[in-house]
């Protein structure tokens, strides 16, 4: 749906507040239909659609107006400041924090940050945050019965190395339900923020596992309708990352623009 400049927006498609008590078959039918309707189009779509129908929030929640620009300089001179001295290299292992070992299976996500031409973008601000090992995250509104891990606190953050590298060794997490509908669970998945030269350069998306049966029952995942760009997410395991009796490693590259870029929530605000 494009943006309009009209304060008035109705959406074609709005439930009411009990849009959860929708089944994932209903789901599921809906998710096949916008499938079947993209590949008979012969359009090629590598970015999220902003008003996905079975993502249920997306339609009241997704941008209907053209953004407003802002002064790039203003903003930097109330924004926070970060640089080498800023960001400690023991803050890359979310294993290693509160004092005790974190539950759960330990892994390393490593890759690089790569621009549109392949060169490494180099000591840029990298944040991760995620679910522990149970599917829980350590927010007020996260109050579904799954255990709290008091050695893991689910946050990290690194600099990108002069090859554009990073590396983080964190716990994997577990899927956890959402109210999109009745009985909707979300893949695995680790939340990526990345920083450019400045705080109007913050771009957020999210990485997921290989194999994980939910990808097909997941609005937000499939609202990435190209199956090929939905895959970009998605790390693989790699031998050479995982340590011997310590860890499994998984590589995934991020790459900001060009016709192979990764998605972002900047886009899709998903």
């Amino acid at each position: 749906m494009s943006a309009t400049t009209d304060d008035a927006f109705d959406p074609p498609y709005v439930k009411g507040a009990d849009d959860a008590a929708d089944s994932q078959s209903q789901l599921d039918a809906e998710m096949a239909q916008i499938t079947a309707q993209y590949e008979a189009s012969g359009v090629t779509e590598t970015q999220p659609r902003l008003d996905y129908a079975p993502y249920r929030s997306s339609i009241l929640r997704h941008p209907t107006k053209n953004p407003r620009h802002a002064d790039p300089e203003t903003i930097e001179l109330h924004a926070p400041a970060f640089g080498e001295r800023d960001v400690h290299p023991l803050e890359s292992d979310l294993t290693i924090q509160d004092g005790g070992e974190p539950i759960g299976e330990r892994i390393r996500i490593s890759g690089r940050i790569l621009d549109g031409d392949g060169r490494p973008v180099r000591g840029q601000l990298v944040e991760i945050w995620q679910a522990n090992a149970a599917g829980r995250y350590i927010h007020k509104r996260d109050q579904h019965p799954a255990p709290i891990d008091p050695h893991f606190t689910g946050v990290g953050r690194c600099l990108t190395g002069e090859d554009g590298s990073y590396s983080f060794v964190t716990i994997k997490p577990g899927p956890y339900p959402w109210k999109n509908h009745h009985n909707a669970w979300r893949p695995a998945h680790v939340h990526f923020s990345l920083f450019g030269t400045d705080f109007t350069q913050r771009m957020i998306t999210q990485r997921y596992f290989p194999g994980d049966p939910l990808f097909a029952l997941d609005p937000i995942y499939q609202l990435i309708v190209d199956p090929r760009a939905r895959e970009r997410l998605v790390a693989q395991y790699d031998h050479d990352v995982s340590e011997h009796e310590w860890l499994l490693g998984y590589r995934w590259d991020v790459v900001l623009s060009g016709s192979r870029r990764t998605w972002t929530e900047e886009d899709g605000d998903a």
